[in-house]
């Protein structure tokens, strides 16, 4: 880059790596004031940083004539350029290799006609706005170049800002949040390519040069490939790729990023799309992931958010002309996105209130523009000069992004019960909505069953998933000198034996989930939680939240032993299970897994027999909604078990007698009975879809006590390879009277503790569902 051969050569008092470190460093410390100020009102980082960047900028503190001096000499300029395309290159590929691709596809149709729409409307906003600063500013010469200025000032979208504001506001996982990313990463392709394309044309030998950049991405995805292939092949028993194979993937990113920038071009989207590209399997994407992903939300963001604060100068709002033109492009801005927005969800029919927030989202600014601004001749900028088009389309764009910013914040804030987590039951549910799913391993014990259980759900044939796998690693309250030194193990050092803190067992864990998406192609994202179990269920119920799961399986404390008896684990696991059910805001299933015998990943030589038990309440409807969705997989074979009461004469001399006690118990019966209409609702719909056409097979069971439905588990435990059933919920039922006195586990319910209990000796795997409900009033 031009920029980097002229800070090599530089006469400056004072040394630019000192004075851009000492600018990085003053951005962090400001904004982290700022942020603690700023979130008690609800505003993410970026306002922070953004701010803090105008505090230490020539607005303020470099008004100054000392830190002037400092922070703004000859060379710095040219220091901060070569470090925002660093910065720039690593997050945008960050973001392509953090893409949800599945939702990317289902949502492509969608996200482009907002997109779309979006760009139609500020194209013409941005021509009617042009020609009338051309003449309000007397620009004279290189007015198609001004022109696609303040056009992409209007229309573009910083796919980089969208992101991370969604990400603070904790709604990046939303459908919003993901279809705002999606809409500004294609807002902002466009204005790129449009660009690139006109630099390309003018002049035609340009173009050439272009074919050979596109050529060289595609090439260097091919390289990528391969390497990140044999690196995960490398070495098996580590966690991480070695630094030295990082640095080697980190310096062909970069490697590529400035040669594509020396020649004039945006290399955003060659970055963006060599993380689209990259392999998600194996230990390179894993290693890839957590060294960029801390780096760059904690230090490359809030810098480069603070850059652009930096650049701005509020002198240019003194001069009546540049205060007229920065109102009259932030006005059409947010025009131009609320009306393209509003018009293009109408279509969709998407509701107002998200249609606004995501006009708003797409109005947040700080990216291709700045960059395309950057990239014009100096001849062009001074032939501008008098006007001071960079210091205005520089105001525009940091004013726009603040105010989008707070009025995002405030939005979400004030319909706080409309954008939360709403997904909280199966059963409430589209069909064919997208069901995402948390799985919960405390070591890899436990870690071909829930492979097992998420193949079972996302190989359906029908709908969508989204598959996380959680590791609960216990934080020993005693801390030696060697358990100190974990976060260090994080970083990819390896270490021969840290039990404690799940170190064998995540190795083996990273190559059971690397094998399965090799397999299958189905990915799933890895979480890791260290803490005291005491506290473990909190960290669980916030991922919950952000990950905006519908249910959660979490493993059983007790396992089989070669015996066939359950043997206890850890007393915190259950603690922990506890916890996580009374205050999971999800439904929750606890698998009780029995081994080699048990339930395993569905293939086609390993069918699995599978049967749900429906005895009726809430907590069995959820049970059957797991099963509709498991049974679409072509390697399952579902039956549903249907026990109903056969009434004795007892019976029904004891339900005529509490008829007339009280009316309290007559709005019980009322109750119940509302609850066994909607259960009869419920089962006849599942019979008519899934049962009528042969999908799944149907038992009905008469029982008329706890005793009778005891004896028929015992018929029934060997035939399936895992039995699925509702927790509780069902009253007091007179199917399970008297199986409470035995309960052992009050955590699986009357049922689920008779199947898990070594008594029945039983090989069949179990899985327990319990529904959220809003009121904890009613769990069992």
């Amino acid at each position: 880059m031009e920029a980097a051969r002229r800070a090599l050569c530089v006469s400056d008092p004072f040394n630019p790596l000192i004075t851009t470190f000492a600018q990085s460093a003053g951005i962090l410390v400001i904004s982290h004031c700022f942020h603690l100020f700023l979130k008690q009102f609800g505003q993410p980082g970026p306002v922070a940083q953004i701010l803090a960047g105008i505090v230490l900028g020539p607005s303020l503190l470099s008004r100054i004539p000392k830190v002037n001096r400092f922070f703004i000499q000859s060379s710095t300029a040219d220091y901060y350029e070569v470090i925002e395309t660093i910065f720039r290159t690593v997050f945008m590929f960050l973001i392509g290799l953090e893409m949800d691709i599945p939702y990317m596809r289902r949502s492509l149709r969608k996200a482009s006609i907002i997109a779309s729409s979006g760009v139609i409307v500020g194209v013409l906003f941005g021509i009617a706005v042009s020609i009338s600063l051309i003449i309000l500013l007397k620009i004279k010469s290189q007015h198609f170049d001004f022109a696609t200025i303040i056009i992409i000032a209007l229309t573009n979208s910083a796919s980089p800002v969208v992101f991370r504001l969604a990400a603070e506001l904790k709604f990046l996982t939303s459908d919003t949040g993901r279809l705002a990313v999606c809409a500004s990463l294609i807002t902002e392709m466009f204005c790129v390519l449009w660009r690139s394309v006109s630099l390309a044309v003018d002049p035609w030998k340009n173009l050439g040069t272009g074919i050979l950049f596109l050529l060289m991405t595609v090439t260097l995805v091919g390289i990528n490939k391969y390497l990140a292939s044999w690196c995960n092949q490398r070495i098996r028993n580590q966690k991480y790729v070695t630094n030295t194979e990082f640095l080697v993937f980190l310096f062909l990113l970069i490697a590529a990023a400035l040669f594509i920038e020396e020649y004039g071009y945006n290399s955003a989207i060659s970055c963006f799309l060599l993380g689209l590209m990259f392999p998600r399997e194996g230990k390179t994407t894993r290693t890839l992931l957590h060294k960029l992903s801390y780096a760059t939300y904690n230090f490359i963001l809030p810098v480069y958010f603070g850059y652009i604060g930096f650049q701005l100068n509020v002198s240019i709002l003194g001069r009546l002309k540049s205060l007229i033109t920065v109102i009259v492009m932030i006005a059409m801005s947010i025009a131009t996105k609320i009306i393209g927005t509003l018009v293009a969800c109408r279509y969709l029919k998407i509701s107002t209130d998200e249609s606004i927030v995501l006009g708003f989202l797409l109005d947040l600014k700080g990216n291709a523009e700045l960059q395309i601004l950057g990239k014009l001749p100096k001849e062009t900028l001074k032939q501008w000069e008098e006007a001071d088009v960079h210091g205005m389309v520089l105001t525009v764009v940091v004013i726009n992004t603040v105010i989008a910013g707070v009025v995002v914040a405030h939005i979400l804030r004030k319909k706080e019960e409309y954008f939360s987590h709403s997904h909280t039951s199966i059963e409430l549910g589209e069909p064919e909505s997208e069901l995402r799913m948390l799985a919960c391993v405390y070591g890899s014990r436990h870690i071909s069953s829930k492979i097992g259980l998420i193949s079972a759900f996302s190989e359906s044939l029908k709908t969508p998933v989204t598959a996380y796998l959680m590791h609960l690693v216990e934080l020993p309250k005693k801390r030696t000198k060697k358990n100190l030194m974990y976060h260090q193990l994080q970083d990819g050092d390896q270490y021969s034996d840290e039990e404690d803190y799940g170190g064998n067992d995540v190795v083996e864990i990273n190559d059971a989930v690397d094998a399965y998406t090799m397999e299958t192609k189905v990915l799933i994202h890895q979480r890791k939680v260290v803490s005291y179990f005491e506290r473990m269920y909190e960290d669980v119920c916030d991922s919950i939240e952000d990950l905006r799961v519908s249910i959660i399986f979490l493993t059983f404390h007790k396992h089989q032993r070669l015996d066939g008896k359950m043997e206890s684990g850890k007393d915190g696991m259950r603690t922990t299970n506890h916890k996580v059910m009374r205050h999971a805001p999800c439904s929750v299933g606890i698998f009780v897994d029995r081994g080699q015998t048990g339930f395993q990943q569905p293939s086609s030589q390993s069918v699995q027999n599978i049967a749900t038990l429906f005895f009726g309440g809430p907590d069995d409807r959820e049970a059957l909604a797991c099963s509709k969705m498991i049974s679409n997989h072509p390697h399952i074979h579902l039956t549903l078990i249907h026990f109903q009461n056969l009434p004795s004469s007892k019976q029904t001399e004891y339900t005529n007698e509490i008829l007339h006690r009280n009316d309290e118990l007559l709005m019980e019966m009322s109750n119940h009975e509302i609850e066994a209409e909607i259960d009869r609702a419920y089962t006849q719909d599942f019979y008519n879809r899934y049962v009528t056409s042969g999908q799944v097979g149907y038992v009905e069971k008469y029982v008329e006590n706890g005793t009778q439905t005891a004896e028929a588990l015992r018929d029934i435990h060997d035939t399936f390879s895992l039995l699925i059933v509702g927790k509780g919920g069902r009253g007091n039922s007179p199917m399970t009277t008297g199986m409470s006195d035995w309960e052992e586990c009050p955590e699986l319910g009357t049922v689920g503790d008779l199947l898990a209990s070594s008594e029945l000796n039983t090989n069949s795997s179990v899985l327990v569902i319990q529904q959220y409900r809003h009121s904890r009033n009613d769990l069992n």
